[in-house]
């Protein structure tokens, strides 16, 4: 086995050692002392369309021009303050986040509310309270105007108006203006502005066709039942429509999108002209895609403008990027080649050109500069283990490389996409910011982090590619070896894993991505190991694909591809090599170890899918179909029916209302434990949902710790 598996590549890093010790506190978010180990880059903008950054430091904020090294004051919280007064709002006692919408626009979140202030005329131009419960507040371009949710109903605010009532008052089942299909197909909002701030689309889903599912309050007197809607795999969906909201009238149409009802309506988006709208519209089996337009005013479809079909799931992430003063062509993201790139479409669907092309994936869309020209964009063009950012030209299709260090770069380009601001980290380099232009060439360097555990003694971390049991993939792993590593040793090993859809953990960036706890772990002699497996993100369709209707198999096998290189190293003690995971990790440590009982000692896992018939539609049907349609592979992936080759000692830990994973899912697997007379053990967070989060944090990794400090 150990001749089968290609070691591509080794890099690391000896962390400098001293006397210090990290605490559970320390590396736990939710700890009094986690921030001082998190590398922490500059809190830096570019001030709207100026050629100028704005630095914000503690309470106060900072000018400076491109081209000089100096800053200027610029205001600081007492001046803030004071328009909050002068505007009857309520004082601030620390500089809150801002975000820059114009040189002289900045907007900010509170416990009171969600506010835009002109700095320039000094007075609260947008302000949307939260003494009425508020959320999901959405600022208009313009900056004054705010849509925000209060419960299931929609309202919009302008400046210091009373809040217009938009949608809503339809029953506990009908919500307007939130996410909807369950934050899938890269939904993350519900309302969506026109350009001229006229309109305001917004999703109205009905959940009254859909199961209830109970959770229980167990904080009340008498523990009370709190129903949520949960469709099931193979269930009946919730049913979404898009509305538009017209300010002037204060009317509101729908869009006339037919039958069947259960379709997912995606990735909304207004052309220029405010005319229309394009909605990425997908069918319940989510392997047929169609982008259509309608009438903005009168909700009538007008075209369909392209389609997309793939014989295992397609999945729209990204709305119609429409390019400036292009006369209505757009940037559209697809895998359709294989990999996720750029193609370039006019506004009646025809094809004009595929944009970028080759063995690797588009991860985001920066935007363009001011006069289209070029677009920005970050990719996996070097390696699938770092992050670069280009520029592209729209015309010619030739791509200059922005950022040159290894590692994996996170920028910010400048509106007139002259200038970007690179922060990016590497396995032995924390975080450091710097100028460039766009060409790539350093105007200065901003900051530099230094090593935080500089005073703490950290194990060495490292790199690896394996491959696939077929030799067809490469698969990237990180190890961290135990402090005061001696190979003549012989240490434990805890894996910690995830392996689902759209992740991925092994990165070329500080400590190559471990988590702190892991840091912890090998502090106490434990040897970390974690890999990403066939289905995860940023490698392709087909290493995305590979699991499709056969969950928990080849990611398992993959594992095990980690598992053997780690025997085939002299200093791993095979008989106590532990697993963890949360959530579809969860799910992929019982998968492990009921797969291959013989080599797990011990494993921790939590909120864990047991069963995917009890998982939600959108996510569950895109990778096992509906249950009816593949009884097999659910059959195969039920973890309930492997209860009887546990071998180890296994905790489960779940949160006891979690919406996502539902805790049906653990308890079930608990009942077949006690019929087969299998010992497992069990640990439920009361009031927690699907991740144990705050300060109770700190008791759930210490309960982790501590399962694998006694078994293994």
């Amino acid at each position: 086995m150990k001749k089968q598996i290609l070691l591509l590549f080794l890099v690391g890093i000896t962390l400098l050692s001293a006397k210090g010790q990290l605490s559970l506190e320390d590396v736990i978010h939710g700890g009094k002392t986690f921030y001082n180990y998190y590398p922490r880059a500059l809190n830096v903008e570019f001030r709207g369309e100026a050629s100028e950054l704005v630095y914000q430091r503690n309470d106060s904020v900072f000018v400076q021009t491109i081209k000089s090294s100096q800053q200027s004051f610029l205001f600081d919280l007492n001046e803030l303050n004071t328009i909050l007064k002068e505007g009857k709002h309520a004082t601030l006692k620390r500089m809150p986040s801002l975000k820059w919408k114009t040189a002289n626009k900045v907007s900010f979140s509170t416990a009171d509310g969600y506010y835009t202030v002109d700095l320039k005329n000094k007075q609260v131009v947008a302000f949307a309270g939260r003494e009425q419960g508020g959320q999901n507040y959405d600022l208009s371009h313009g900056a004054e105007r705010v849509a925000y949710t209060v419960g299931n109903d929609l309202y919009i605010r302008s400046g210091h108006e009373t809040p217009v009532f938009v949608a809503g008052k339809e029953g506990d089942d009908v919500i307007f203006g939130h996410t909807v299909h369950r934050n899938e197909f890269g939904i993350n909002k519900g309302t969506f502005w026109s350009n001229n701030d006229e309109a305001l689309a917004f999703y109205r889903e009905d959940n009254s066709m859909v199961s209830d599912y109970p959770l229980v309050n167990v904080a009340e007197r008498v523990a009370k039942l709190e129903n949520i809607k949960y469709p099931m795999a193979g269930m009946t969906s919730h049913q979404v429509k898009v509305g538009v909201y017209n300010l002037a009238t204060q009317k509101i149409v729908y869009l006339k999108t037919g039958e069947p009802a259960d379709r997912f309506f995606t990735n909304i988006c207004w052309t220029p002209d405010d005319r229309y709208l394009l909605v990425a519209e997908l069918n319940r089996e989510q392997n047929h895609m169609q982008l259509k337009k309608y009438e903005a005013a009168t909700g009538e479809f007008v075209s369909m403008l392209f389609e997309e079909k793939d014989d295992r799931w397609t999945e729209p992430q990204h709305p119609a990027l429409f390019i400036p003063n292009k006369k209505g062509d757009f940037i559209w993201q697809s895998m359709k080649d294989g990999y996720n790139h750029l193609y370039v479409y006019s506004i009646d669907g025809q094809l004009k050109k595929q944009l970028t092309k080759g063995e690797w994936e588009v991860t985001k869309v920066l935007g363009f500069d001011r006069s289209a020209r070029y677009i920005f964009i970050e990719s996996t063009k070097e390696e699938a283990l770092e992050r670069h950012v280009y520029k592209v030209s729209l015309s010619s299709g030739k791509m200059t490389r922005v950022t040159t260090e290894k590692g994996v770069h996170k920028v910010k380009v400048s509106p007139d996409g002259r200038y970007a601001i690179t922060t990016f980290s590497s396995l032995n380099v924390p975080s450091k910011t710097n100028l460039k232009d766009t060409q790539g060439r350093l105007i200065r360097t901003l900051q530099v982090v230094d090593n935080p555990y500089k005073t703490i003694e950290t194990g060495k971390v490292e790199l690896l590619k394996l491959k696939t049991k077929d030799g067809q993939f490469d698969l990237n792993a990180r190890v961290v070896l135990p402090v005061d590593f001696d190979p003549a040793e012989k240490y434990p090993v805890i894996v910690y894993v995830y392996g689902g859809p759209h992740s991925q953990l092994v990165q070329n960036k500080w400590m190559g991505g471990a988590r702190g706890w892991q840091l912890y772990m090998a502090q106490k002699g434990y040897i970390a190991f974690t890999l990403d497996n066939r289905g995860t993100a940023n490698r392709g369709k087909a290493f995305a694909q590979a699991i499709h209707r056969q969950l928990g198999q080849l990611e398992v096998e993959d594992q095990m591809q980690g598992i053997a290189y780690l025997k085939s190293l002299p200093y791993v003690d095979a008989e106590r090599i532990g697993v963890h995971g949360w959530s579809y990790g969860g799910f992929m440590t019982i998968s492990m170890m009921t797969q291959h009982p013989e080599v797990f000692k011990t494993g921790v896992a939590g909120g864990p899918v047991i069963d995917w018939k009890y998982y939600e539609i959108m996510y569950g049907e895109r990778y096992m179909d509906m249950p009816q349609e593949n009884p097999e592979g659910y059959e195969k992936a039920n973890l309930n029916s492997k209860v009887k080759n546990i071998n180890g000692r296994l905790l489960v830990i779940h949160g006891a209302i979690d919406p996502v994973v539902v805790w049906q899912h653990s308890l079930t697997f608990v009942r077949e434990c006690v019929k087969n007379r299998v010992q497992i053990d069990y640990f439920p967070y009361p009031r927690h949902e699907h991740n144990v989060l705050g300060k109770d944090r700190i008791h759930l990794m210490e309960k982790v710790s501590r399962y694998f400090d006694d078994f293994l």
